[in-house]
C-alpha cells in the first residue's frame, strides 16, 4: 500500500527533475582548464556529459608563445596594462606567487615535472583520516603519469652537473637523478604522428633542449593539457570558452543546487563586454587556488552562503626558496636542457631542483638583487651595497655583459616541514594573507642558504633573488595550495574525500585548493592523480540525466 501511495509522488519529482535538467544548457559547467579542469573535462565527456570549459586566458598554439620573456604582452598577465601572457604574479604580505593563464592553465609554463611526494604527505593534514591514501592513490597516478607523458629526461647539461658536484661534495651521489617529465623527446626537432594516444593525439615534435619550457614551448615539444586530456575531451564534444571568468554560480530552485546552477561568465580580456548566464546540473571549480578561493570567498558572502567557514584556511606553498646562481665561468651555458631536468633530495624533507629559462630570457635580471640574508631590511640593504662595493666587476657581468639566462640558473629548493596561511577577502574584493599556523614563510631557510653557496662554489657562480625576498623577506612561490580542502565535515574542510564541497549538490574543487597537506614536491602529477579519482566516482550519464 506505501509503494502505491508513494508511486505517484516519485513518478512526479522524477518528471519535474527531467524537465528542470533537459532546460539546462550543459550537464557541467568547469572553471579554469588546469591540472584538475582538464582531467574532468575529459572524464566527464567520456561517461556522456556535456562539458562547457570557462578559461580567462587566452588560446596559445606553439608559435604563438614568446620567443624570450622580453615580450611582456605574451609573457605576463596583467590586464590592467592590456598584457594578456601566459604567467600572472600575485604578491600577498607572506608569499610572491607564480601561476599559468591560458587554455591548459599552469601547464602552459610549469617546469613539467612530475614527482610522486613522499609518503608523509598522504599521511598529515585534514584528509589524513580519510582514506589509506598512498594506496588509493597509486593507480590514478600511474594513470596520470601515461596521460601526461610522463619520461626520464635523457640528456644533463651544464646547470644539471653542477647539482651532480653538489651531489659528490656531500657524498650523496645516490640522492641525485634525472628528473620524470611530461616532454616528448623523440627526435630533434623532427615531427611525428601523435606518440600517445594510438593517433587520438595532435602531432608532435622532438624535443630540442632549448631551455624555454617556462614562457611556452614553441618546440611543440611540451605536453601541456591542451595536447592531451584537453584534445580528447573537445574530440568527444567538451566546449572550450577562452577569454572568459565566471563571476557568480548560484542555485536554481532549491538552495543546496540540487535543482543546478545558473553560471554568470564576462569577458576577461575586453574592457566592455556583455555578460551571459549560463545553467548547468554541475560546477567544478578548477581555477587554481588564486581563482577559486577567491571566487568561493566572494560567493560566500552573497549566492554560496552554506559554504564552510574553513574556506581560505590551510593555504601552504612547499615550504620553498627560488634563488639564482650565475656562472661567470665563458664554457658554461645554463639555458640547455629542459626546464627541470635533475633532483637531489638533500635530507628526508628536503630536496633540490635546477630550472632554467631559454637563450635570451633575461627579463628576470632587471629585479634581482644580490641575494643576502639579514634580519631585517636595513641589516640586508647593508650587506648589498656591500655585496656591489666588493666584486662590481662580478655584477656587471650578471647585469650587462652576459647573457642572464644562457649563464644563470634557479635553484628551487622545497621542503615537507609545514606551515599554513589563511586568505580572506578585502573591502575591495581582494585577497590578503595571514598567518594560520606554524612559522612564517621566509626565503632565509638555513638549508637553502647552505645550498645556494655549495651550487655557486661548484660552478664558480655569483648568487643574486628576486627584490622582494631581499629586500622584504617575502619568499617566492610557483606552488600555492590549500584554502579548499578535505575534511570528514565542514568544521574542517570544504570538501569531502570525494572532492564534493560540503552543503551543495554536484558542486566540486579539483584543483590546487584541494591540496590538504604539504606534498614537498611539485604538485601537478598528484592534482593530476586526485583529479582522476574524483571523476572515477562519478557515474555514467543516464538517458534522461
Amino acid at each position: 500500500m506505501g509503494v502505491k501511495k508513494l508511486a505517484p509522488i516519485f513518478l512526479f519529482n522524477s518528471v519535474r527533475k527531467m524537465n528542470i535538467f533537459e532546460s539546462m544548457d550543459y550537464d557541467y559547467v568547469i572553471i579554469g582548464s588546469g591540472f584538475g579542469g582538464s582531467v574532468s573535462a575529459l572524464r566527464l565527456s567520456q561517461k556522456g556529459y556535456k562539458v562547457l570549459v570557462v578559461e580567462k586566458g587566452k588560446w596559445y598554439k606553439a608559435k604563438d608563445f614568446p620567443k624570450t620573456n622580453w615580450n611582456l604582452r605574451k609573457w605576463l598577465w596583467l590586464p590592467e596594462l592590456r598584457l594578456f601572457g601566459i604567467m600572472k604574479l600575485t604578491i600577498f604580505k607572506h608569499l610572491a606567487v607564480l601561476s599559468g593563464t591560458g587554455v591548459g592553465g599552469g601547464s602552459l609554463v610549469y617546469a613539467n615535472t612530475l614527482p610522486v611526494p613522499k609518503s608523509t604527505f598522504f599521511k598529515t593534514g585534514s584528509w589524513a583520516e580519510l582514506n589509506d591514501w598512498e594506496n588509493e592513490l597509486k593507480p590514478f597516478y600511474d594513470e596520470a603519469l601515461r596521460m601526461l607523458g610522463a619520461t626520464q629526461n635523457p640528456k644533463l647539461f651544464d646547470g644539471d652537473n653542477g647539482l651532480k658536484q653538489v651531489a659528490n661534495n656531500r657524498n650523496i651521489n645516490e640522492n641525485y637523478s634525472p628528473t620524470n617529465v611530461a616532454v616528448y623527446f623523440g627526435e630533434e626537432n623532427v615531427t611525428k604522428k601523435d606518440p600517445f594516444f594510438g593517433g587520438e593525439g595532435p602531432d608532435r615534435t622532438g624535443c630540442n633542449y632549448c631551455g624555454a619550457c617556462m614562457t611556452g614551448c614553441r618546440n611543440n615539444s611540451k605536453n601541456t593539457l591542451d595536447k592531451n586530456y584537453l584534445h580528447l575531451a573537445q574530440k568527444l564534444g567538451a566546449e572550450i570558452l577562452a577569454e572568459n571568468e565566471v563571476y557568480d554560480v548560484r542555485p536554481i530552485g532549491k538552495s543546496d543546487g540540487s535543482e543546478g546552477y545558473e553560471i554568470s561568465i564576462k569577458s576577461s580580456t575586453r574592457i566592455f563586454s556583455k555578460a551571459r548566464k549560463i545553467k548547468a546540473k554541475g560546477v567544478v571549480f578548477s581555477g587554481g587556488v588564486l581563482g577559486t578561493v577567491k571566487l568561493l570567498l566572494k560567493l560566500k558572502n552573497k549566492s554560496l552562503p552554506n559554504l564552510s567557514d574553513k574556506l581560505g584556511d590551510d593555504i601552504r606553498s612547499n615550504n620553498e626558496t627560488l634563488v639564482s646562481v650565475s656562472t661567470l665561468d665563458k664554457d658554461k651555458d645554463f639555458s640547455k636542457g629542459v626546464a627541470i631536468g635533475s633532483i637531489l633530495d638533500t635530507d628526508e624533507n628536503s630536496h633540490l631542483e635546477i630550472c632554467r629559462y631559454g637563450e635570451g630570457s633575461n627579463a628576470w635580471k632587471l629585479v634581482h638583487l644580490p641575494y643576502v640574508t639579514g634580519n631585517n631590511v636595513f641589516v640586508r640593504l647593508g650587506k648589498i651595497l656591500v655585496a656591489f662595493f666588493k666584486s662590481p666587476l662580478k655584477y656587471f657581468k650578471i647585469y650587462f655583459k652576459n647573457s642572464w639566462a644562457k649563464k644563470t640558473v634557479v635553484l628551487l629548493f622545497m621542503q615537507t616541514l609545514d606551515s599554513t596561511l589563511k586568505f580572506k577577502r578585502n573591502s575591495f574584493g581582494s585577497m590578503r594573507s595571514s598567518m594560520s599556523t606554524g612559522k612564517k614563510p621566509t626565503p632565509f631557510i638555513p638549508e637553502s642558504v647552505k645550498l645556494v653557496k655549495e651550487y655557486a662554489k661548484a660552478v664558480n657562480g655569483v648568487s643574486t633573488s628576486f627584490s622582494l625576498e631581499t629586500l622584504a623577506g617575502i619568499p617566492s612561490t610557483a606552488h600555492i595550495l590549500g584554502g579548499a580542502v578535505m575534511g570528514r565535515d565542514n568544521s574542517v574542510g570544504v570538501i569531502d574525500k570525494n572532492n564534493l564541497v560540503f552543503g551543495y549538490k554536484n558542486l566540486f574543487v579539483i584543483d590546487g585548493s584541494m591540496i590538504s597537506a604539504n606534498p614537498g614536491v611539485n604538485p601537478s602529477l598528484t592534482i593530476t592523480a586526485i583529479a582522476e579519482r574524483a571523476m572515477g566516482e562519478i557515474r555514467q550519464k543516464e538517458k534522461n540525466f
